[in-house]
């Protein structure tokens, strides 16, 4: 079959999957043949870094899901019928996608998930499951981590509150600064090799330590990591310097976290409205981010969103939606409005104007060594180049 014929459909309920939807999709693919998006009715799909693996351009994150436990009582307030509901209305709009954590209210996300799929009887084969190991699971002193014992711990626990017998994506939460790199990358292996963990995957790790496990992974002949998870968005555009140029290099995809800054994107906030009482962002000022720049944002995104029909949020989506080296999206709701309002985020295309304008908006200061590598890059290719001129464009 040639790849013109492939058809995807949405994920199917167990009803669905006997009595067939009937949807066809048209497929497009990059020419380095690795990158494939598919376009649904409502969704676009996309390889999940350098695997065949296809997920939804928007990924449906459960830290909301809970009865505020713990670190994050601020944010979990769904419980199980309320979540039923959106993990529904993610389905229906395209999304094949979830993402969860070991920590996220003490356990609570994944038990909600898991039932969440169960109830609604969604085949396991129609979605991708991503959950992370690391963070404190319990008082013990080796209850964090990414040691091989608390990984396999780890991992077992995960698969019992998700009710399934694997994890698509397994996630290392965070940088453990004391655990060798190669253990982590065994353990990990080992569980790919079981079949309880297929892809592997790591998040807010710096990008000498990525490329540095990625040399190992490749010299031992161990799992690679196909992901990165991170923390992205108009706002906070930091992981542009050398995270993004490593992943593009080594074919790594990215997860986005937070693409809403925290909220500080979602329209409620502005220049004139910075601590609006009903924000959890006003409570909980995280992630941290350029404050005076995101005013400035906000002021351009204003015209555009009028012009859309759309709130800065949807905007922000679809900016992100937009940069090639993004895989998908991870976004959160308690709420369905604020859930159909993300979903529609991949039906807005914006102008190249509009990229252009957002893009210089909210562009970076230069860094060494980012500011002297095209000044001494400039003449490359053709000795009649002045760096010194090319250099004074660039700073207009």
């Amino acid at each position: 079959m040639s790849h013109q014929q492939i058809r995807l459909r949405k994920p199917r309920t167990k009803q669905q999957s006997a009595t067939g939807n009937g949807q066809e999709s048209m497929i497009s693919r990059r020419t380095n043949g690795r990158t494939i998006s598919q376009k649904g009715r409502n969704m676009e799909y996309k390889t999940l870094g350098n695997t065949g693996l296809l997920v939804s351009r928007l990924c449906f994150g459960t830290m909301t899901f809970g009865d505020g436990r713990g670190l994050f009582k601020a944010i979990s307030a769904v419980g199980q019928a309320g979540a039923d509901k959106l993990v529904k209305t993610s389905i229906d709009g395209g999304i094949n996608f979830f993402d969860t954590a070991d920590n996220y209210t003490e356990g609570e996300s994944e038990k909600i998930l898991g039932q969440s799929l169960k109830n609604l009887k969604i085949a396991r084969t129609d979605v991708v499951i991503a959950t992370k190991v690391y963070s404190r699971v319990g008082p013990g002193r080796n209850d964090i981590g990414a040691s091989r014992g608390h990984i396999m711990d780890g991992v077992e626990a995960s698969l019992r509150r998700l009710q399934t017998d694997h994890i698509d994506l397994y996630q290392i939460h965070a940088n453990d600064y004391i655990t060798p790199i190669e253990e982590t990358l065994r353990a990990l292996d080992t569980l790919v090799t079981q079949g309880k963990v297929r892809y592997i995957g790591c998040s807010n790790w710096q990008a000498w330590k990525i490329a540095k496990a990625l040399g190992i992974s490749e010299f031992r002949n161990l799992a690679r990591f196909d992901t990165l998870q991170a923390y992205y968005s108009i706002a906070g555009r930091d992981l542009e310097r050398e995270i993004v140029p490593l992943l593009e290099s080594e074919k790594v995809g990215l997860l986005v976290w937070s693409p809403l800054a925290g909220g500080l994107l979602s329209g409620k906030f502005s220049r004139t409205n910075q601590k609006p009482a009903d924000s959890r962002r006003t409570n909980f000022d995280f992630p941290i981010v350029d404050k005076e720049r995101t005013w400035k944002i906000l002021d351009v995104m204003a015209p555009m969103a009028k012009a859309h029909g759309c709130s800065p949020a949807r905007l922000s989506l679809a900016w992100l939606l937009a940069k090639p080296v993004v895989t998908s999206v991870i976004i959160g709701a308690k709420r369905l409005d604020q859930l159909q309002d993300n979903l529609a985020a991949v039906e807005l295309t914006l102008t190249q104007d509009e990229l252009r304008q957002l893009d210089e908006v909210s562009a970076l200061d230069p860094e060494y060594p980012g500011w002297v590598l095209p000044f001494q890059g400039a003449d490359r290719l053709d000795p009649a180049v002045s760096r010194f001129e090319q250099m004074i464009v660039r700073r207009r």
